[in-house]
């Protein structure tokens, strides 16, 4: 049973009108700067791994230190199974006690992404009702890293408000990750620019009762995700600046010292990791709501 129900604490951000941030982290540096940004700004944050993140991570030792972190700080850190390809990737993760499972098959025609959404629904939901399942619809291009080109948003990419009612209804998602023109990565030429379709993120809103969720937050500029959390949207996904500021910073470290002891050399790293998070929860409106 989670300490935090991770459905009521987004609940308690739409009521509020803002958002929680998740971050995704690889290891247990990245993993301390978000924890650590979270206990100064006392907010809720979300801790995202992907399937690779995972795989490096380990199921049961990722889920023990973050119940460690919780435990620690009386703080509502939820453990999210970011972009679950598969219902096995969704459900490994669900039975290894994640607070949040996010189930990615947007890849898929409409009517075998709703399956596999509603299959996984059913099941998180049988193990725990407070286990947070989110879904997605439509597609989202790039790739958590710096992009050298600018990315192309077709039409057919971006979620139709119409589907997505019949999709959120009918799988019974807490939770819809949406595609407004927003994608992964950072392009190198424009490294926050203002690209979302806001009014279709209303028409959205307005057609299911559905959360809404901003994937792809590192390369929006900041007014504009302001005005989608003012536009319904609940959780902001953040990754690529992580990685850009923890790998430079390191690098950076690295460079200029001949310092072998890891505890030594990580601490600039956190602190710079950590920094963009307290920039970002900011932004997003959660300071002083754990």
């Amino acid at each position: 049973m989670t300490i935090f129900s991770s459905v009521e604490v987004l609940k308690r951000a739409r009521l509020g009108r803002y958002a929680v941030g998740q971050f995704n982290v690889s290891d247990n540096e990245q993993l301390r700067a978000v924890v650590e940004a979270a206990v100064k700004l006392k907010s809720p944050v979300i801790l995202g791994t992907s399937e690779g993140e995972r795989k490096f991570w380990g199921l049961k030792q990722v889920t023990a230190l973050v119940a460690a972190w919780r435990e620690q700080t009386g703080l509502p850190i939820i453990l999210n199974a970011d972009h679950s390809k598969s219902f096995g990737a969704a459900k490994e993760a669900c039975d290894a006690g994640y607070d949040a499972i996010h189930i990615d098959a947007s890849e898929k025609l409409f009517e075998e992404n709703l399956r596999i959404t509603k299959q996984i629904v059913e099941y998180v939901k049988s193990k725990n009702p407070d286990i947070l399942v989110e879904g997605e619809l439509g597609y989202l291009p790039g790739s958590s890293a710096l992009l050298k080109e600018a990315v192309e948003i077709k039409p057919g990419y971006l979620t139709d408000p119409s589907a997505a009612a019949q999709f959120s209804k009918e799988t019974g998602i807490d939770t819809l990750a949406v595609s407004i023109g927003n994608f992964h990565g950072i392009t190198v030429a424009e490294e926050a620019s203002e690209h979302l379709d806001l009014d279709r993120l209303v028409e959205i809103r307005k057609a299911t009762s559905a959360m809404l969720v901003l994937h792809g937050g590192s390369g929006i500029a900041a007014r504009e995700v302001r005005s989608a959390i003012a536009r319904g949207i609940v959780k902001v996904n953040i990754n690529t600046e992580l990685r850009v500021a923890y790998v430079g910073t390191l690098e950076k470290t690295l460079a200029e010292s001949d310092e072998t002891t890891p505890y030594k050399i990580w601490p600039e790293a956190i602190e710079a990791v950590a920094k963009v998070v307290e920039e970002k929860l900011h932004l997003f409106g959660s300071v002083e709501k754990a």
